[in-house]
This record gives C-alpha cells, structure tokens and sequence, in this order.
C-alpha cells in the first residue's frame, strides 16, 4: 500500500447545502422540504455528470418558477455551502507529500464550481492527477471511474487506499481491487494511514 485517493467533498473541503438554505428559510423543516422537493441530491448529481449549471438551474425554476430565488441561490451562492476545510485533513495531506506518498483525488464534482474550488483552496492543485466527474462525463461509484484513473497513471489497484466519506463510494472502490477507508474524521484515517504504515502527521 503506496498510494492514497483521496474524494474531496467532506473528505477535504466542506460542502452541505444547509450552511445557504438555514439563512433562507425560518424553520428546518423549509431546509429539508426544499432539499428532498426541489434542489434535491438526483438534480445536483446531474451537475457532477456534466450539466451546465445554467440549464440546471432553468430546468429547476421551470418546473417550481414561485422558488426562482432560492434555485439561483444553490449556484449563485454555493460558497456559502463550503466554509472551509475539514479539520485535519490538510495536515494529514502535507505528512503523506513530505512522506513522499504519491497522491491523487477522485470527486465528484460540477465543472464550474471544481474550477472555483480549486482557486479557492490550494490543497486541491497538490495532487499528481485529479479525476473530476463532470469532466468525465461519468460518477463514483460507477467502477469505470476508479479504473480510469489507474489506467491513466498506471497504478495498481491493490497498492491505492481510497478515501471517501460515501459508504456506496467505498464499495466502488472496492470493486475494482482497493483498499478502501470510509471517512468520517482525520484521526481515523490517521490511525488508518499508520497502521498501514503510512505517514500521517502528529495526531490528527
């Protein structure tokens, strides 16, 4: 085990709609019934498969044209559903590069707010290569996407721990011969980093 894969989305940075729509409406209920009714996971997925967000968005206010403001809201103001860093993470990163481990990401992710991210927080230019969803045209757990990126840099499946906070992501990973460690904080992929023998910082 030489290699670590890291997902970037509650793994690396923070990302939860809530952080917006709790400024939004008054009640959680509002948050919650407008996330499962109308900005809803299967319609942000499409983002990550490569939909523009300008379509997204005119499918959305065509279909629920009275909530206009709070669908523009999701791209116009999605920063506000990333307020920084997940605590640790980057310290665990900067140990496994100083170690020398080879490092890349697999995210699922929009084009457009992957290119923002990236500006925004330099921990994601540190990889040697970074599999971008939307650029692919394809999502985790779909197993072509773990393949394409150790076919691309010729690794071996077997020698990669894979890092993702998503339990069907995991398993994906699995699939196709990695070790696989579902994130839930830094200090337990600390520990898991180690007792792999693998650098990773003072305790996370």
């Amino acid at each position: 085990m030489d290699t670590v894969v890291f997902d970037v989305g509650n793994v690396l940075i923070q990302w939860n709609p809530r952080h917006l729509y709790r400024k939004l409406f008054a009640s959680e209920a509002e948050v919650e019934a407008f996330l499962a009714e109308i900005c809803t996971d299967a319609w942000n997925l499409e983002q990550d498969r490569g939909r523009s967000w300008a379509e997204a968005v005119a499918e959305r206010i065509a279909l629920f044209p009275r909530h206009e403001a709070l669908i523009r809201a999701f791209s116009d103001r999605w920063h506000e559903m990333v307020p920084g860093e997940v605590p640790g993470s980057a310290a665990i990163l900067e140990a496994l590069r100083d170690g020398g481990v080879p490092l890349y990401a697999i995210t699922n992710f929009s084009a457009e707010k992957y290119a923002e991210a990236r500006e925004r927080f330099p921990l994601l230019r540190g990889f040697r290569d970074t599999v971008v969803s939307a650029h692919e045209r394809m999502v985790k757990p779909d197993p072509a996407i773990y393949r394409l990126l150790l076919d691309r840099n010729g690794l071996e499946a077997a020698r990669c721990l894979f890092v993702d906070d998503s339990a069907a992501n995991v398993r994906g990973a699995q699939e196709v011969g990695m070790r696989a460690h579902h994130f839930r904080d830094a200090a337990g992929l600390a520990a898991e980093l180690r007792a792999l023998g693998l650098p990773a910082g003072a305790a996370a």
